[in-house]
Order: C-alpha cells, then sequence, then structure tokens
C-alpha cells in the first residue's frame, strides 16, 4: 500500500477474507532480493536444508508469479550460510516436528540485511519445484517421518546408497517459469502484485542459467522460442521504461528491447530492482545472437563450434533458423549434418558423487552422455506441457494411466513433460522421465536416442496434437488414432465432409479470413454467430456477436491471436450459426478401430454459449428424454468408426428442439476424462492405452456402456478473485481454473454436494435477489414461486419484479444500482441477500450488472448467471432440505 486509500482498500479486503478477522502491518521491503530454503525436520530434531531458490523477481511479485532459480546464484557462501542458521532456527522455533517447511526471505541490495518474510509449516507449491529440482521426494519423506521414521532411515530411492538426511547437491541450474492467462481478461490491470495470478508454470534444467532460462521460455508454449519475440520493437523510450519498472507478465520481452537499444545492464537492473547477475546473463544471450547474426552476415554460415555454443546458451533450432534465415527443419538437419546432438545428464540428487538408479534426466550440448539406451520394447508419452486454462491437471491424470498402463504390458515408458507441479514428472511415475520442453526439437531429440516403438499423442491435450504433423514429417510413429483422423476433425472443410457423408447435422457455418469475409458469412448465416479462430485452446478469442459493428470490435481485438505462429499466414475464422436456448452435451467414447463403446453422456447445466470447461455438468443426463440419448450414443459411434478411433474421442453436441447438432470432434482425451472415470469406475486412459498397444475392447471386458446407478456433478472453479476488474460472467471462452465433483444418488443433492466443494454452498434461507433479460421473466416467475414455497424472500429491479407480481408472488422493489433508493449492493453490503440470479441482459454484460457480480464475488454471495444454472441451483436447494448430505467412498460405488 503506497498510499492511505490504498491502506483501507486493501485492509478491508484483508479483514473480510480472513478466517479471524485480523490483518498484518508490516514495513514493506518492496524491491528487495527473495530467496527461500526448503527444509525437513524429523523427530529427532535433525534439520536437513533441500534446496535453496532465488526469485528473479524482487519482492512485491508473489513467488508464484516470478521466475525463480534453483540453486540460488547471487548470494555468497557467508549469506548463504546465515540464511541457513537462521532457517534451522525458525522451523525449531515454530515446533515442525516432523515434515517439510518453506522458509522465505528478503536481503537488500544495498547493504544485505537479511529478514524472514514468512514461514510455511507445511509443503508448498515450491516444495514441489524443489523435489523435481533435486530429486529428492519430500512429500514422500515427510510421509515417512510423520509416521515415526527418521531422516537417517529413509533411504534415497535415486542413489540407493545414501540416507534422507544427506543434503541434496545439484551441478547444474534449474529455471521455473510462470505462465499468465491475463489475455482471458480484457480490461484487467495485468500487473503483477503480491496477489498471486498465473495459472501453470514449466520447469527447465541446463547445465547453465542461460540454456536453462531459454529452454524454460520455449517451454511455455507462448510464441517465444527462447529470449526471442517475433514483435515489431519500435517502442518508444519511454514505454520500454515503463514496461521496466512495472512489474507484468512481458517485462522479459522490455528487458530484451532494452538491451537491444543500448540501456546498460546496470540502468535494466535499476530500472526493474533485478540482480544485475541475471540481466547480464540475457545480455551475454544477445551478445551470442549478434555475434551469430554478423557471421551469417558476412556469408560465413555457422560451423559446428558456433552452433554447439549456440546451443549450450540454450538457442533453439527455431532461434537459429530465424538468424540464418532458413526454416526449423532445415536447421535440424544442419545441426545434425555437423554431428552436433544433445547429450542427457541424470538427475543424481548428489552431483554424480554416487551413481543413480533412478532414470531422471535432462538434455545439454556436452560431450559426455550418462543415459545408456536400453533394447527393450518402449513407447513414449507426451505430456500436457505448463497448465493454463483449457488445459491442466486432467491430461496429467491421463499420462499417468497410460504409464502404469504401459508397465502392466510389459513395455518400458517413456514420459516427456516439463511441468513440476504433475505427477507425470515424478521420477517414479514412469520407467524413464525426460525434463523437456514440450517442441518437435525437444521431443524429435528423444525419439531419436531412445527410438521407442511409437509415441502417444493422445493424452496431453493439444500440446501433443499441435506437434503431430511435425514429428510425423521426422518419420516419428504415432500410436493409437492416426493424424489424417485429427486433420478430418481439425480441418473445417474436411470435417464438413466428414458429416455430410455419416447424415448429420451441424450448426450453419462458413470458414473466413478477412472482415469482408466475415461479415459475408455472418449476413449469409443470419446474426448471432459465433467467431472464433481455428486451431486454439479453451476457447481463445471465441465470441458471439450480433451484428456488423461487433464483427469489426471482434476483428480488432483478436488481431493477435488470428497470427498464431506464422504471421504470413494468419488462421482462419471458423464462422458458425449460435444456437441459442440449446442444451450442450459432452460425449467421451473408447473405441479399438473396429468396436466402440460410448463412456459416458454429460449434460451440461448452462446452456450452449458457456464453454464446456466452464460448465457444471451432469453424468448420466438429467432431464434429457431417452430417445435423444440413445440418438447421441448412435451418432457418437458412427462418428468413432468412420475416424478409425483407437482410444478415446470426445464429441460435442447441442440440442435445440428435439434436434441434434455436432458441434465438435476431438480425437484425443478431452479434460473430462478423469471426471468420467471416476464417475463410471471405468480407468478409460488406462484401457485406451492397452488399445493402442494391440489389446481389443472385448479382451478388455468393456463390451458395453457403463451405466451407474448415481449422479456425479461435474462443477467449475472461477479465478474472478484474483483478476480485480474483470467481468464476471460466463460465455465461449473458458476462465476456470479448476473443478470438483459431487455424487449422490439424486441430481439435486450432487448438484448441492459440487457447489459446496466449489466452495459456493447454496442456502437455505433468506432473500433472493433477481435481475433478469426480458426473454427469462416468465421462466424467472415459475423458479420464484418454488423459492417462495421453500420460505426464500424474493428482490428484484423494476422490470423482474412487475413480472414476478404479476404472478401474484410478494417482492421487494429494488433500484438499479446508481439510482436513488435501496439497491442491490446496499442490501449485500448489509448481509440480507444470500443469493444472486441476474442473466446478462443485451449483447455484452451492462457496468451494473458487472459490478453487482463483483460485489457478489468480494462479499462470497453465490451469483448464477444462466437460468439453467439457477433451476439446478434450486433443485439443490430443494434436495437439502430433504435432510443432511451423506457422503461415501468412491470404492462403495
Amino acid at each position: 500500500a503506497h498510499t492511505r486509500e490504498q491502506l483501507r482498500d486493501i485492509a478491508t479486503r484483508g479483514l473480510e477474507l480472513s478466517l479471524n478477522t485480523e490483518v498484518l502491518v508490516e514495513k514493506s521491503v518492496y524491491g528487495w532480493k527473495e530467496f527461500e530454503l526448503e527444509l525437513m525436520r524429523d523427530a529427532r530434531d535433525n534439520v536437513v536444508v533441500i534446496c535453496s531458490i532465488e526469485n528473479v523477481d524482487p519482492m512485491g511479485v508473489h513467488t508464484g508469479d516470478s521466475i525463480t532459480v534453483a540453486p540460488a546464484q547471487t548470494l555468497t557462501d557467508r549469506e548463504y550460510q546465515q540464511m541457513r542458521d537462521a532457517a534451522i532456527k525458525v522451523i525449531r522455533a515454530v515446533g515442525v516436528e516432523t515434515g517439510g517447511s518453506n522458509i522465505q526471505f528478503a536481503v537488500n541490495p544495498d547493504d544485505g540485511t537479511l529478514v524472514v518474510i514468512e514461514m510455511n509449516p507445511r509443503l508448498s507449491r515450491s516444495s514441489a519445484l524443489a523435489s523435481k529440482a533435486t530429486g529428492f521426494p519430500i512429500a514422500k519423506f515427510a510421509a515417512k517421518l510423520a509416521v515415526g521414521w527418521a531422516l537417517d532411515e529413509i533411504p534415497n530411492d535415486i542413489t540407493q546408497k545414501t540416507p534422507a538426511c544427506f543434503e541434496p547437491t545439484i551441478d547444474y541450474c534449474v529455471v521455473k517459469l510462470p505462465r499468465f492467462a491475463f489475455e482471458k481478461f480484457p480490461g484487467v490491470d495485468a500487473t503483477l502484485t503480491t496477489q498471486m495470478q498465473s495459472v501453470g508454470e514449466v520447469l527447465a534444467l541446463g547445465r547453465t542459467f542461460k540454456e536453462a532460462f531459454q529452454k524454460g521460455l520455449r517451454g511455455l508454449e507462448t510464441d517465444a522460442c527462447g529470449f526471442w519475440w517475433p514483435r515489431d520493437t519500435g517502442l518508444p523510450h519511454e514505454a520500454v521504461v515503463a514496461g521496466l519498472r512495472r512489474p507484468n507478465a512481458e517485462r522479459l520481452f522490455f528487458m530484451r528491447v532494452a538491451l537491444e537499444h543500448g540501456m546498460s545492464v546496470d540502468e535494466v537492473a535499476g530500472h526493474t530492482r533485478i540482480d544485475p547477475w541475471f540481466v547480464d546473463n540475457m545480455a551475454q544471450i544477445l551478445d551470442l545472437e549478434g555475434g551469430l547474426r554478423e557471421a551469417v552476415a558476412r556469408g560465413r554460415g555457422l560451423d559446428a563450434d558456433a552452433v554447439r555454443r549456440a546451443k549450450r546458451a540454450g538457442f533453439s533450432d527455431r532461434q537459429l533458423a530465424e538468424l540464418t534465415g532458413s526454416d526449423e527443419q532445415a536447421m535440424r538437419a544442419r545441426r545434425l549434418e555437423l554431428g552436433v546432438r544433445p547429450a542427457y545428464k541424470l538427475v543424481d540428487t548428489c552431483a554424480a558423487e554416487f551413481e543413480a538408479y533412478t532414470p531422471y534426466f535432462y538434455s545439454t550440448y556436452e560431450m559426455e552422455d550418462e543415459v545408456p539406451v536400453e533394447a527393450v520394447d518402449k513407447v513414449m508419452i507426451i505430456g500436457g506441457g505448463p497448465n493454463r486454462i483449457g488445459q491442466g491437471i486432467e491430461f496429467d491424470y491421463c499420462c499417468c494411466q497410460a504409464s502404469y498402463a504401459l508397465r502392466e504390458r510389459g513395455y518400458q515408458s517413456i514420459m516427456v513433460n516439463c511441468n513440476p507441479e504433475t505427477v507425470s514428472t515424478d521420477y517414479d511415475t514412469s520407467d524413464r522421465l525426460y525434463f523437456e520442453p514440450l517442441t518437435v526439437e525437444d521431443v524429435a531429440n528423444i525419439y531419436d536416442k531412445e527410438r521407442p516403438t511409437g509415441v502417444i499423442l493422445q493424452f496431453g491435450g493439444q500440446t501433443p496434437l499441435n506437434m503431430a504433423h511435425g514429428l510425423q514429417e521426422l518419420g516419428v510413429k504415432v500410436l493409437g488414432t492416426q493424424i489424417d483422423a485429427i486433420d478430418r476433425a481439425e480441418d473445417r472443410s474436411r470435417f464438413r465432409e466428414l458429416l455430410n457423408g455419416l447424415g448429420l447435422r451441424q450448426p450453419e457455418n462458413g470458414i473466413a479470413h478477412t472482415v469482408d469475409e466475415v461479415l459475408a458469412d455472418a449476413r449469409r448465416i443470419g446474426y448471432p454467430v459465433l467467431l472464433r479462430p481455428s486451431y486454439v485452446l479453451g476457447g481463445r478469442a471465441m465470441e458471439i456477436v450480433y451484428d456488423d459493428a461487433m464483427v469489426h470490435d471482434y476483428m480488432v481485438l483478436y488481431a493477435e491471436q488470428m497470427g498464431g505462429h506464422d504471421r504470413q499466414r494468419p488462421r482462419p475464422i471458423l464462422v458458425d450459426k449460435f444456437l441459442e436456448e440449446a442444451i450442450e452435451i459432452d460425449v467421451d467414447l473408447i473405441g479399438d478401430g473396429e468396436r466402440f463403446v460410448v463412456a459416458g453422456v454429460m449434460q451440461h447445466i448452462e446452456e450452449a454459449g458457456v464453454h464446456s470447461g466452464d460448465s457444471a455438468c451432469c453424468l448420466p443426463p438429467h432431464s434429457l428424454p431417452p430417445a435423444v440419448v440413445g440418438e447421441i450414443r448412435r451418432q457418437s459411434v458412427a462418428l468413432g468408426r468412420e475416424l478409425g478411433i483407437r482410444g478415446l474421442m470426445n464429441i460435442q453436441f447441442a440440442v435445440r428442439h428435439g434436434l441434434i447438432y455436432v458441434l465438435e470432434v476431438n480425437p484425443r482425451a478431452s479434460r473430462t476424462v478423469p471426471f468420467v472415470s471416476k464417475a463410471t469406475g471405468v480407468p478409460l486412459a488406462r484401457l485406451a492405452t492397452h488399445i493402442m498397444c494391440g489389446v481389443g475392447l472385448d479382451d478388455l471386458g468393456l463390451v458395453r456402456a457403463p451405466e451407474p446407478s448415481h449422479f456425479a456433478v461435474k462443477e467449475v472453479v472461477l479465478p474472478f478473485g484474483k483478476f480485480a476488474g474483470a467481468e464476471v460472467s460466463l460465455g465461449p471462452e473458458m476462465k476456470s481454473t479448476g473443478e470438483v465433483m459431487g455424487i449422490d444418488l439424486s441430481f439435486g443433492r450432487a448438484f448441492a454436494k459440487a457447489q459446496a466443494g466449489a466452495g459456493a454452498s447454496l442456502p437455505q434461507s433468506g432473500t433472493v435477489f433477481m435481475s433478469v433479460r426480458d426473454g427469462d421473466k416468465q421462466d424467472m416467475a415459475e423458479l420464484a414461486g418454488t423459492l417462495h414455497e421453500l420460505g426464500f424472500q424474493l428482490a428484484a429491479t423494476a422490470g423482474t419484479a412487475d413480472a414476478l407480481a404479476e404472478s401474484g408472488l410478494p417482492v421487494r422493489r429494488l433500484v438499479k444500482v446508481g439510482d436513488p433508493g435501496t439497491s442491490v449492493i446496499d442490501l449485500m453490503e448489509a448481509g440480507e441477500i444470500q443469493l444472486i440470479i441476474n442473466t446478462p441482459n443485451g449483447k455484452r454484460p451492462r457496468a451494473d450488472e458487472n459490478r453487482i457480480r463483483r460485489f457478489a464475488l468480494a462479499r462470497a454471495v453465490p451469483c448464477i448467471t444462466t437460468m439453467a444454472g439457477a433451476h439446478a441451483s434450486v433443485t439443490g436447494i430443494a434436495a437439502e432440505r430433504e435432510g443432511e448430505l451423506q457422503v461415501w467412498a468412491l470404492q462403495d460405488l
């Protein structure tokens, strides 16, 4: 807080969120250097320091949003020993008898003053990072300590000689980079603060900071292929300085521009408060890049020594291709011709003092390779990369299940991934783990070394599919559904032919490349239409538009997303008729190429127009007629057979006025696979892996669709509270960052459990505020009648109040927000509103609607923005009235 007003706002929010109505006020150490130590203590008072971590970003940026490096790079030995002694005193004084702790420190860069910031007497997200960075399984050892073991009694899995009381020593550098999603929340201030806002992260290992830093940047799956952005750098000096001084997700870009413009290392460090050591390393990367450009300009080309120097500094083939005016594939061929190949090193916890038995590897460009190739049957699994909105731990679940299945079939499983928070990157999940960026270059290098039977692309979400063509061109064998089937589903023209051939219905659509083409298609199809670029994830840049003006706004707003990696060939825009008031359905199917089983049919709670990843859904469908469900199953099997699915497939349907429309087909595992697997008891990802190894459905015993006797409801968790000013409404662009599941014998009780699990428990009494669009008023009156019968008081703004009064319901009339009189915000401030039903009014939510929703969010008042969600909520409230909710173990169902 820099001002009295900021202090008032922050303290007010903090007191509301605090479990004991208390906030801590302390002197700011903004701009100081930040460090963390990960420690463990046992019941015998043995304490070990597992890992030191240095934040590249200074204090003021949450450690989850900061670039972090292990081990710490800029501490003197004296400073490190002082920090270590302080940490051991803290863990003892706090009283952590057994287990791990994370202790954070700040160091004044001007005089070396050391202060303790905070201590987590538990494992934290840094514990996962430290475990992956060192190969020391902190959570596993903490569990053993909790039941009575001591550190000197627990053997180190990796060395099989040293006990856990040996402190890890690492002879490489580890860099973690955060993944942000500010593009999902237009209008939000993207300044990085003490509140974490990143949605995922990537970890990279290299022999130097430069190598790990550049590997991590290309692993983020943004447009960066290293410390390199294909953007116009013609920024004025003032804008560059502003970008350096304000912590933001693109500050690295501004640092590169500043160094290119001739700003000194000390100047950049002064503006950013980032230690000059890190800035100097970035400058060294640019110096090396400049030397390579100069060599190419003089016609010398790149010899083996030059390429090897660049690779040791983390340069990707794509970067080198850009420097030489070549393309990535040609650069790769040239590099291999020069004999420049990566060597692979072991992560062994002990800087190679003892032999390592756990195969956990990273690449570097040194001469000695520590990884022996084994002549056994093996399969490579490509993971999901950094979590981000639209792709997260649900794909990690699938990858882990695949690894377990391969082990059952006698294959050696090889996992390739770069996300430190996932189970797939545990060293004991697969037979071999490569902690590498998920790019064609890095995956192909591992494939060349290991020569597996094949590669599984189905389980990592969109990330592996985006590499499919590049890997196929390099001779990589893909297991399961073939790439042509993926193309038929992804390519809009081929998809249309596929559906026409099967006699299946889809919304009227078109493909456009310019504003004029989009306008022509939209007018031909008829508004409203759904616009989106092709080949995007999580509904990125997807929007419903209602007129020509909104088309123009869309094309300007999303121009950057249209380009993709190839700016010369922008992505086409897909124009689809938007089906209003339709019910959306998700189907997961498993097939062996000849037989196909529909594993789950999920009915979305929210109507079509809300992204499937943001909609609650129910399995089995809670209100669809059996005949409609049967036809959906028939169409799903027909699509699976036509595409020759070997493994998993997800299909999205819409049902409107009894007609079934096919919206989308994903010939891979979808984010719903874990939900369906746990709701039905059928391990879909594991079975799909067996199929890819040549086993049929009959052999696996899956001969018919599972029919659970209970209802399972999936509900989403939304991050609006993290993004001040974000529009709090659901639409075609996905914004949720997590999900929960509720199970019960009735839909209403399962839905109520899911709401409670998502942190939005349904009220059992009080006042419900309603403000709905005109088309929802009749439906709202019926719903309000049920709420009145359940004992709730009703409040509404003028239009909705009139509709309720006409139905004979007692209602308290409120003024619109901003008008003189009592508004819903006044009642929320007084604690008199327990539930809000507020459906969007018009083409885009009005400012007053968004203000109501944001206020409800701050006061933890459940706010429902769709009528379908309102009906489900009322059903849940009524079901809870029938008696206390019961619990079951999943195995019992």
